[in-house]
C-alpha cells in the first residue's frame, strides 16, 4: 500500500536498512530536516564534525576498519559538498566505498542563483562511481539502496546523492518500500585462466607474491599460496595490512630500489609474479621502477587496471577471495609444497631484516629515533589494535618499520595522497571500533589542517592517541628539496604549540623528546586513550636518516631525465652544496 512521507524520513529508512551505522557531516538549511530524522534514529548517529574533510576522513575509515559498514556523509550542498571533496578523492582513488547524501537547493520554485546554487553532479562527474538527484519521493529508497550497491560492488568507490530541500521538508507518495537486496557476488568467469597461472607459478624457480588492498580480506590464502610455493610476499602501502608483518615470509612494501633490502634483494630474481588487488601504482612501484618480470598473473576486480602499468601474461578478473581459492586449490593438487625454497627465503628475508633494523638501531640522535619508537608501538598496541597515519616522511617510516599483524589495522591514504587524513580518519576508526586501540601518527605540517577534528573526538568520548612527529618541516617534501636544490623553499613551518591546540580540543598533552620517555610516553598515551580521553603525544622525531623510499624514489625519478638535464640539476646540486 502506498503511504504519504516525508523525503527527510524516507531517507532515514533506506540508511537504517544499510549497513550504516555512523553518518558524517554538518547541518545546514538544506538538510536539518534529514538530521532531524535520524536523531530519532535508533540504528544511526549522526556526528558533528568541524570540517566536511574530516567528515569525509572519519566516513573513509569506517569503511576501511568496520568490516563490512559503509562510511557515510550527510552534507549541505555546494559549500559542504567542495570542503568535502578531499576526502571523496581519497576513498575515489583509494577504492573505498563511501555514500554521500546532501541537501539540494529547491526544485518547486522558478527562482534562480538560490543559496547554494551549484551543479554538484559535474563537479563529482570525476569522483565518484555514479550520482543521483532524487526529484519524486517514491525514487528516495530504491535510489539509495541502488547507490549503495554500487558503492561495494565490483571495484568499491564514492557514490552521491542529492535529496532536494523541498523534497526531504514536504511529504509525498512513496509506492511501495522496495526490501533491500544485497549487491550478487562476481563469479569467476574463466576458470581456464587460473590453470594458466597456475602452470607459470608452479614451473617457476623463484615466484612471487605482491597483494595490496583489494586482496586484505584474503589473507589466509594468500599464505598459503606463498608457503605451497616458497614465495616472498610484498604489499602495496595500502595494502600492508593484507599479510601479516611478522609472517617469515613477508618481504615489506614493494620490491624496487625504493624497497626495503629484504624485499628488493628477495625479489631480484623473481621470474614469475602474482599480483592481487594492486594497480601497479607509483607508490608500491618506488615512482614505476620495479622490475615486473614477464610471467606477470595479474589479478583484479577491476578489469581496467589488468596489465595496464606493465604488461600481465594471465589477466584474471574478479573477486581476489574466490580467485585465490582458486589458484590455491589446483597449485595443492600440483604436487606437495616447496618447503626448502620456504625456508631459504624465509632464512634470507630474516637476514636481511634484522641487519636494516640494526642500521636504524645504530642511527644516533638526540631525539626519538623512529626504530625505537615503532619498535616500543608495537610492544604496547595490540594485534587487533589500527594505526592511522597520514601523507608524509612518517609514512614510510611506517612502511619500513611498524610490523602490522592483522587484516585492516593499517590506514593510510595513498593514490590521492592527502595530507590531512590522519586525526579524522583515526576518530572515525575509533568511532567504527570503539572495543579496540586506535592510534594515529601525524605529521606536524598534516596535524595543522585538521587536527581541530579532535573536538569530535572528545564531544564523542572517542579515545584515540596521536602521535605528531614533530619537526618543524613538511619533512618529505624538504627532503625533496635538499638534494637537487640544497636548500628548502616554503617547507618550514612556523613554531606550534601542539600543548595549546590539545587544550582548546580538551585532550590532553604529552611530550616524548628522546628515546628515553618512549615508553613511558606511550604507555602513558595509550591508558589515557583508554579512558576515553584523545591525547595528542608531541614526539621530537628525528629524521635525519633517510627512508629507502626517499632516497631510491630520487635514484630512480633522476635517472629518467634527459642527460643534459640531469647534468645540469646534478651540477647545480653540487655548486649549491659548495658555495650555500
Amino acid at each position: 500500500m502506498s503511504r504519504t512521507r516525508s523525503g527527510a524520513w524516507l531517507v532515514r529508512y533506506a540508511l537504517e536498512q544499510l549497513p550504516v551505522s555512523l553518518t558524517f557531516g554538518i547541518p545546514g538549511v538544506h538538510n536539518t530536516e534529514i538530521y532531524d530524522e535520524l536523531s530519532r534514529s535508533e540504528r544511526i548517529r549522526p556526528i558533528l564534525v568541524t570540517h566536511e574533510a574530516g567528515a569525509a576522513f572519519m566516513a573513509d575509515a569506517v569503511s576501511r576498519t568496520s568490516g563490512g559498514r559503509i562510511g557515510v556523509l550527510v552534507i549541505v550542498p555546494a559549500a559542504g559538498l567542495t570542503h568535502a571533496m578531499s576526502g571523496i578523492g581519497e576513498a575515489f582513488l583509494d577504492g573505498i566505498p563511501m555514500l554521500v547524501i546532501s541537501g539540494g537547493i529547491r526544485t518547486d520554485v522558478p527562482f534562480s542563483y538560490q543559496l547554494h546554487e551549484l551543479d554538484q553532479h559535474r563537479i563529482l562527474a570525476g569522483l565518484t562511481k555514479k550520482s543521483w538527484k532524487v526529484t519524486e519521493h517514491r525514487d528516495i529508497v530504491p535510489t539509495i539502496f541502488e547507490a549503495y550497491r554500487t558503492a561495494v560492488s565490483g571495484c568499491p568507490g564514492p557514490v552521491f546523492v542529492e535529496v532536494p530541500v523541498n523534497v526531504q521538508l514536504f511529504q509525498g507518495k512513496t509506492g511501495l518500500l522496495p526490501p533491500f537486496e544485497e549487491p550478487a557476488p562476481i563469479s569467476l568467469s574463466a576458470p581456464s585462466l587460473v590453470d594458466e597461472a597456475v602452470g607459470l607459478l608452479a614451473s617457476a624457480s623463484s615466484p612471487g607474491l605482491f597483494v595490496g588492498w583489494g586482496a586484505v580480506d584474503a589473507v589466509a590464502e594468500t599464505a598459503r599460496i606463498a608457503e605451497f610455493l616458497g614465495a616472498p610476499v610484498s604489499t602495496t602501502l595500502q595494502g600492508l595490512s593484507a599479510f601479516p608483518g611478522n609472517h617469515p615470509l613477508f618481504a615489506g612494501m614493494g620490491f624496487s630500489r625504493a624497497a626495503v633490502p629484504a624485499a628488493e634483494h628477495a625479489f631480484r630474481s623473481c621470474d614469475c609474479l602474482l599480483a592481487v588487488g594492486t594497480r601497479f601504482g607509483e607508490i608500491p612501484t618506488g615512482s614505476f621502477g620495479a622490475r615486473v618480470p614477464e610471467n606477470l598473473v595479474h589479478v583484479d576486480i577491476d578489469g581496467t587496471v589488468l596489465g595496464r602499468n606493465y604488461p600481465a601474461k594471465v589477466a584474471i578478473q574478479g573477486d581476489a577471495g574466490s580467485v585465490l581459492r582458486a589458484i590455491r586449490e589446483r597449485l595443492e593438487a600440483t604436487g606437495q609444497p616447496n618447503s626448502d625454497r620456504a625456508t631459504n627465503v624465509a632464512v634470507q628475508l630474516a637476514t636481511d631484516r634484522a641487519a636494516y633494523h640494526a642500521e636504524w638501531l645504530n642511527h644516533k640522535t638526540d631525539r626519538v629515533n623512529p626504530a625505537l619508537f615503532f619498535d616500543e608501538l608495537r610492544r604496547q598496541l595490540a594485534d587487533d589494535g589500527l594505526l592511522v597515519v597520514d601523507d608524509g616522511n612518517h609514512t614510510f617510516l611506517a612502511a619500513e618499520l611498524w610490523e602490522t599483524r592483522r587484516a585492516r589495522t593499517f590506514i593510510s591514504p595513498t593514490d590521492f595522497n592527502c595530507m590531512g587524513y590522519c586525526v579524522p580518519a583515526t576518530v572515525g576508526a575509533k568511532l567504527a571500533t570503539p572495543g579496540r586501540q586506535v592510534a594515529g601518527i601525524v605529521g606536524d605540517g598534516a596535524f595543522l589542517m585538521t587536527g581541530l577534528e579532535l573536538l569530535t573526538a572528545t564531544a564523542e568520548n572517542a579515545g584515540v592517541a596521536i602521535f605528531v612527529f614533530h619537526d618543524g618541516e613538511l619533512s618529505q617534501i624538504s627532503q625533496g628539496q635538499e638534494i637537487p636544490y640544497n636548500r628548502k623553499t616554503c617547507t618550514i613551518l612556523g613554531e606550534v604549540r601542539l600543548d595549546g591546540i590539545a587544550l582548546a580540543t580538551g585532550s590532553r598533552f604529552l611530550s616524548i623528546q628522546t628515546n628515553g620517555e618512549i615508553h613511558d610516553g606511550i604507555c602513558e598515551a595509550l591508558a589515557t586513550a583508554a579512558r576515553g580521553q584523545p591525547v595528542v603525544i608531541d614526539v621530537r622525531i628525528d629524521y635525519s636518516k633517510r627512508t629507502r623510499f626517499t632516497a631510491g624514489v630520487v635514484q630512480t625519478v633522476l635517472k629518467r631525465f634527459p642527460l643534459g638535464d640531469k647534468v645540469r640539476f646534478v651540477g647545480r646540486a653540487l655548486v649549491r652544496k659548495l658555495t650555500g
